[in-house]
Order: C-alpha cells, then sequence, then structure tokens
C-alpha cells in the first residue's frame, strides 16, 4: 500500500499548545482558593460521577493505549479475562478497604499500616509504593515521549530531554496549586478525550474496510483473535481462572493499595459516594477495554488487507498505521491527542499522589500549620517532578529494552508485600515484630523473582503468569505470620 509522510511536526505541535493551555485553563478555575486539603482529598467535595470518568484515564495509560490493541495479535481477547477478575477485586475494595479508609479519616491509605502494626511497616508500605510507582509512571510517559519525539520533536531540532523537561513542566504548572481538586476535572477531560481517540479510530477503520456499525460488530465476533475464554490449558499464561483470579488480586493491590487511585476516592464526600465511583468505574471499564481489543482485531484486518507487516514488537502495529500515512491523516492527529490524553491522565496523578505520599508519609508534615505544610508540600512536588525526568532521561540513556523491561516488572513486584500486610492486617488481630517488617517486605519479592526465572524448569513446564502477584503476597503474609508476637493481641483496626 502508498505511504506518505503526512505528520506535520508542527501541526502536532500546535495541537499539544492548544492541548496543554485547555489544561492550564482548567487547573486556573478549579485551583481557585485551594488549601493543603484541596491538593490532597480535594475537601472531600468531588462530584462520585466526575471520579468515576477520572479514573478511565488514570488506570489506562499510554502504554495501554499502545499496547492493548497490539495483545491481541498474540493473545486474543483473553485480556478480557482479567478485566472480568477487576470487576471482584473492585467489589472488595468498595466493600471493605474504602470503608476502612473513610472510617480512619486518612489522607494517605498507608497510614492505617502504622496505626495498625507500627512505624517500620508503615514506612515500608509507602516507600514500595513511593518505588513502584515512581519507576512505573516515568516508564510509561518514557515510551509516550518517544513516540512524540519521534513523530515531532525530532523534526524541531529539540533534544529529547528538553522535550521531557517541558512536558514535566507544564503537568507540575496544572497541578501544583489544585493538586487532586484540579486533576478529577483535567482526567476526566483526558478519559474523554482518549475514549473519542479510540472510537474515532475504529470508524475511520471500518469506513477503510467499508464497514457499517453492524459490520464492525461482525467482523470482530467472527475473527479467530476475538476468542476470551481460554480452559483447555492449565499451564498456560492465558488459563482462564489464573487470568480471572490473578485479575481481581490485581485490581485490589494496583487499585486499592494504591494511593494514586484511592486517593481520588478519598475525594469524594462520603463513604456512599466513592462505593458509586467504584462500582460505575468497575461497570465502565469492561466495555472499554473491549472496545481496546476490538481496536486491534481491525488494525490486524486492515493491516492484512493492504499488505502491511505485522511489526515484530505487536505493540507498534498501532503507532505503526496511525502515524506513517497507511490511511486518513486525520487518524495520527486522533492517535496523538488520544496517546498524550492516556499518558498524561496518568502521570499527572501520579505525581499528586507521590507528593501527598511523600509529604504525609515519610516527612510526617501532614498536621504542620497550613502555611508551612504548603511549603513543605510545593517543594516536594517538584522534587518528585524533578525525579520523574531524571528517571526518563535514565531510561532513554539506558536504551536496552531487556534492562528497562526487567526493571519495570520489579517495580510491578512491589505491590505484593503491600497485599500481604493489608490482608495480614485486615484478616488477624495479631500484632508483629514491626521493626523486621522490611526484611520480609524485600525477601518476598525476591523469592517471586526466583520463581518467575525458573518456574517452567522446576515445574514441568509450567510458566507463572499475574499470579505471582498471589505468591507475593502470601509470602509476605506467612513472614508476618512468622514474626507475629504471642502474647497479647491488637485489636483489629
Amino acid at each position: 500500500m502508498q505511504q506518505s509522510n503526512y505528520m506535520n511536526p508542527y501541526l502536532i505541535l500546535t495541537i499539544l499548545i492548544i492541548y496543554f493551555g485547555i489544561l492550564l485553563l482548567v487547573s486556573y478555575f478549579t485551583s481557585r482558593n485551594a488549601n493543603n486539603q484541596s491538593f490532597f482529598i480535594g475537601n472531600r467535595k468531588s462530584p462520585w460521577y466526575i471520579v468515576s470518568l477520572g479514573m478511565i484515564g488514570a488506570s489506562l495509560s499510554g502504554v495501554t493505549f499502545i499496547s492493548v490493541p497490539g495483545w491481541v495479535i498474540d493473545n486474543n481477547f483473553s485480556y478480557m479475562q482479567m478485566v472480568l477478575g477487576y470487576l471482584v477485586g473492585y467489589f472488595i475494595i468498595a466493600t471493605i478497604l474504602m470503608p476502612l479508609y473513610y472510617r480512619l479519616n486518612l489522607t494517605s491509605i498507608y497510614t492505617y499500616l502504622d496505626k495498625r502494626f507500627g512505624v517500620y511497616s508503615y514506612k515500608t508500605g509507602a516507600s514500595f509504593f513511593l518505588l513502584s510507582r515512581l519507576i512505573g509512571s516515568a516508564l510509561r510517559l518514557f515510551i509516550v515521549a518517544n513516540v512524540l519525539q519521534i513523530t515531532v520533536f525530532n523534526h524541531l531540532n529539540i533534544p529529547f530531554e528538553v522535550s521531557v523537561f517541558f512536558t514535566i513542566l507544564l503537568i507540575w504548572l496544572y497541578t501544583f496549586k489544585g493538586g487532586i481538586k484540579t486533576i478529577i476535572w483535567t482526567d476526566t477531560l483526558q478519559a474523554l478525550l482518549m475514549l473519542t481517540a479510540v472510537g474515532a479510530t475504529i470508524i475511520i477503520i471500518g469506513k477503510e474496510l467499508n464497514l457499517n456499525f453492524s459490520g464492525i460488530i461482525n467482523i470482530v465476533n467472527e475473527n479467530e483473535h476475538s476468542q476470551i475464554f481460554f480452559f483447555d490449558d492449565f499451564k498456560s499464561a492465558n488459563f482462564f481462572f489464573k487470568q480471572f483470579i490473578a485479575g481481581a488480586f490485581i485490581a485490589i493491590v494496583m487499585t486499592g493499595l494504591d494511593q494514586d487511585m484511592m486517593q481520588k476516592n478519598l475525594s469524594c464526600k462520603n463513604i456512599k459516594d466513592a462505593q458509586k465511583n467504584m462500582f460505575w468505574f468497575s461497570i465502565i471499564l469492561v466495555p472499554v477495554n473491549f472496545m481496546f481489543m476490538s481496536l486491534g482485531v481491525l488494525l490486524f484486518i486492515f493491516a492484512q488487507k493492504n499488505g502491511i507487516t505485522i511489526p515484530v514488537r505487536t505493540d507498534d502495529l498501532y503507532p505503526l498505521i496511525a502515524t506513517q500515512g497507511y490511511i486518513s491523516p486525520i487518524i495520527g492527529i486522533v492517535f496523538i491527542i488520544g496517546l498524550v490524553a492516556a499518558a498524561y491522565s496518568s502521570a499527572d496523578s501520579a505525581l499528586t499522589a507521590l507528593t501527598t505520599s511523600f509529604t504525609v508519609d515519610i516527612l510526617n508534615a501532614g498536621n504542620s500549620e497550613e502555611m508551612r505544610l504548603r511549603k513543605i508540600r510545593k517543594v516536594v512536588h517538584f522534587g518528585v517532578s524533578m525525579a520523574m525526568i531524571l528517571v526518563i532521561i535514565l531510561f532513554n540513556a539506558i536504551n536496552n529494552e531487556s534492562v528497562i523491561s526487567a526493571t519495570f516488572k520489579i517495580a510491578g513486584f512491589t505491590y505484593g508485600p503491600l497485599l500481604g500486610l493489608y490482608t495480614f492486617g485486615l484478616f488477624t488481630k495479631y500484632k508483629v515484630k514491626d521493626r523486621f517488617v522490611p526484611i520480609i517486605a524485600i525477601m518476598s519479592p525476591i523469592l517471586c523473582l526466583i520463581l518467575s526465572k525458573y518456574s517452567a524448569e522446576w515445574l514441568f513446564g509450567y510458566k507463572f503468569g499475574f499470579e505471582l502477584l498471589i505468591l507475593n503476597g502470601l509470602f509476605t503474609f506467612i513472614g508476618l505470620f512468622l514474626l507475629r508476637e504471642k502474647l497479647g493481641l491488637k485489636k483489629n483496626i
């Protein structure tokens, strides 16, 4: 198929400037009369339906926007098994974790660990979140920054480091004053833009394939890659029960035990509104992910029909078709807008959550006088922004996919100890020898990394997938049980 280089970098740059201008305008109106409580929990006045929409954007990063359509080629619709598991996890969050957080009137959810176990457990949980979220958010933004660098900034002779610096600077500008009070509105706008981009891409490709709406549904349904359920091989990473159960636990740890995601929920007026937000968010997430999967099938069919070679990295299929002139120039613009919306809605909330956790959990400044807390919070917010810039530049300097992937994987393992800590705290009444908790929290991910590497050799070909998260939490739980103090029980909080 004939392709043309139509991605005008000046046009894309203009769109990005307008985009950030709108976000800054939203920030101006939402951050007026903002104080520390506005930054941390939105004065607990956030409309639940706005929070629900915004969480869609925060939960689906730029990596998801690029990668999920490509997953279809290698794994069909098996990811939907995990999405169905998410529903169970979100139900547990709404009925067990959120009532606890509201009852304790928490600003940072890790304060619970201090009340339940002690300061070492508290600092361990917060530190693991900070490490994981900083690395994870930086990597997600790095991947998007690379796409923008290739499509826009290289043509303008702007170095990668400069483009990253100004990107983070702009995110800092619209978040530093209002914090979560601003984020819930900017994330909602960005979620709507991202979903519009996916929907528009589906419509445009459908027209290129001469399909109407019903035709799109039929061709996706009949395609060999649209298989959702896999029950035939329990050793496979796609086996239904492995993905379903793993999905439930992933939702619990990456939403219910994640300050980034829960901070939005804690900004709702009361527990009932927060629960309504969580239930509607979980319902919306199912068709949204199905849209991404369907887009993957359409991209695959389009590539086959037009003789486009499927990239070795199937993640690159969507960017390839959208930005290399294989289709209407409109799709390139739509892709960039959707990509930026997905990436920045994840990054801005991460900056706010990291600032909150470091200020409250590490510096213990949560009860400081208003003016002093504001100064500390602003310094931390700037410092977190600079740290994210440095990590992104480091990823670019490494420029080794296997190293970066391993780093991201290690960061993902840090949620396991949080799962173990909260499970032990909620479902037992034991105190623990608090000073030894950091050792358990470090050893559990290391054991899981070893299992991940050698499981096929040791377990007759069995390959661990996402269920490693459950094992990680189990190892932590067992370690805490061994550390329990047998004399005297502490009342469960």
